[in-house]
């Protein structure tokens, strides 16, 4: 299952508004006989894929999602187990698009062995993160991320902020970037930093694949600005009520949207409580002045304060990442 998990993670960012699924396919003798990951829109799904690598000796499949069970662009993937003769089914997270759903029960019907809740968990953390979201709430998940000082700052006073994050954490943040569907910042931020919010390799080249650029904001963007190059696609939402910007990109087929924008837009979406996920990675500095990494979210005491629960803390290079998600009732 964590083979199938790696294999996944390798196409995120692809697929969308497919989920990135990963399949291994197993012999009677229970070695790996194929490997497969979702294709772009379009193309075969991951069963297909690793179906064909193992050939006639496909005996088991460990899937991370739930075989579709419906006729979109490509046919269900459960005729394609049934068609190979797989007598066995793995698969971690059950499917929640209703359109889907149902490709375990199909199977069991089949005569095949079926079970279910593999690594859940682990899986649903994973590169199905926001594919999931996106399929239970028709909205593209959020991962507001951003880097400050123990201290809070995201600058200094006279706002130079060249280099908070360590260079390991700004690698890693552009192997991020190549791996979602969108960035997003606030017109200000363009004004202010003007970003080229580009995915970009160790020695500074631009990355093949680029996400797409989202500003959100009235008022026109310079023509001078790097973010209307022809390095990606660029998208300028006219708005500043965040659910009218999740639902024109969930239009576009947008499932994760990474948020680079500063205090004033990251404050008005933890307001309107659409933060999924926060990517904080903190360095050890102090600055003691200069601005903050939020800005007003609508909080006045204690009691609305947003509060998130704590997924994850490793190192990355000298800083802290800390990865947390919002605690529901």
């Amino acid at each position: 299952m964590r083979l199938a998990v790696a294999r996944s993670e390798a196409v995120r960012g692809t697929t969308s508004p497919n989920p990135p699924v990963g399949c291994v396919i197993l012999d009677r003798d229970g070695d790996v006989v194929g490997v497969g990951a979702t294709q772009p829109p379009g193309g075969s799904h991951a069963e297909v894929m690793a179906l064909a690598e193992a050939g006639v000796k496909a005996h088991t499949a460990i899937v991370t999602l739930e075989p579709c069970a419906h006729h979109g662009r490509t046919p269900p993937c459960t005729e394609a187990i049934k068609a190979a003769g797989v007598q066995r089914v793995i698969f971690a997270v059950s499917d929640p698009n209703p359109d889907a759903a149902g490709g375990g029960k199909v199977l069991e019907q089949a005569g095949l062995t079926v079970e279910s809740g593999l690594l859940e968990a682990e899986v649903a953390r994973g590169p199905l993160r926001a594919w999931l979201h996106y399929a239970r709430t028709g909205r593209p998940h959020v991962t507001w991320k951003y880097a400050a000082t123990l201290d809070g700052r995201v600058a200094a006073a006279d706002g130079t902020a060249r280099w908070i994050s360590s260079a390991e954490s700004r690698a890693e943040v552009h192997d991020l970037r190549r791996r979602i569907d969108a960035i997003m910042v606030g017109r200000g931020t363009v004004l202010a930093d003007d970003p080229a919010l580009t995915a970009r390799e160790a020695d500074g080249t631009t990355s093949a694949r680029q996400p797409l650029r989202v500003v959100v904001g009235r008022g026109d963007l310079p023509a001078h600005a790097k973010v209307r190059d022809d390095s990606a696609e660029t998208l300028h939402l006219r708005t500043n009520d965040p659910a009218e910007v999740l639902a024109a990109l969930a239009e576009r087929g947008v499932v994760d949207v990474l948020l680079e924008g500063g205090p004033t837009l990251a404050g008005a979406f933890a307001e309107a409580r659409l933060i999924d996920r926060v990517l904080a990675y903190i360095a050890p500095t102090l600055l003691g002045d200069g601005p903050v990494a939020l800005g007003a979210s609508g909080v006045s005491t204690i009691t609305g304060a947003h509060r998130f629960a704590v997924e994850g803390v490793t190192m990355c290079g000298p800083d802290v990442r800390v990865s947390a998600v919002p605690v529901t009732d």
